[in-house]
């Protein structure tokens, strides 16, 4: 975790270079979130875990037994786990298209008592955007066909389904374009 943790603080800090000089990273802060880029990073997590949750769902896994975060009785650490794999192509890129592309702006987000927080307008226009980025398609390498990125979380808890009944080795997903 802690190896996990500084290498996404190191690439935390490159998001400077990608976004322009009114997304300014400063430190990540969750909670709550103290800027609009850190708002943006914990909208759009928290979105990637109920999508991952909702695909655990649809599989025979357990989604409070982990294997990388800190197994809890109230919290589906799994979907945690499983989420680091996807958050950097997932929401990563809905954030950087949504500023690069000015879809939102300053009054897209509620600034108040040390807190920044979307607005209705600005959660309506990341939602739109992440919809559509789960639904995207790529040609899967081994499938040999098209998968939408929100199947690809789904195959990826199939693959850890084989793992633990042994009849396949769990390689982790890695992005091949």
């Amino acid at each position: 975790m802690a190896i996990e943790g500084a290498i996404r603080n190191t690439y935390y800090k490159t998001y400077d270079k990608i976004l322009p000089a009114s997304f300014r990273f400063g430190v990540r802060t969750k909670h709550p979130p103290e800027n609009p880029l850190n708002a943006l990073i914990s909208f759009g997590n928290s979105l990637m875990y109920g999508t991952v949750l909702t695909e655990i769902y649809n599989t025979q896994l357990n989604p409070t037994v982990s294997y990388l975060h800190e197994p809890s009785e109230r919290r589906f650490s799994l979907s945690l786990d499983i989420a680091e794999i996807f958050k950097p192509f997932l929401v990563d890129r809905v954030i950087f298209k949504l500023v690069n592309k000015n879809m939102l702006s300053d009054a897209d987000f509620v600034q108040e008592l040390n807190s920044c927080l979307l607005t209705e307008k600005g959660r309506r226009t990341f939602l739109a955007d992440w919809d559509a980025k789960l639904k995207t398609t790529i040609k899967h390498r081994e499938l040999k066909r098209n998968v939408s990125y929100q199947r690809l979380i789904r195959l990826e808890c199939y693959k850890l389904t084989k793992h633990l009944l042994g009849t396949k080795l769990y390689k982790p997903f890695v992005m091949w374009w």
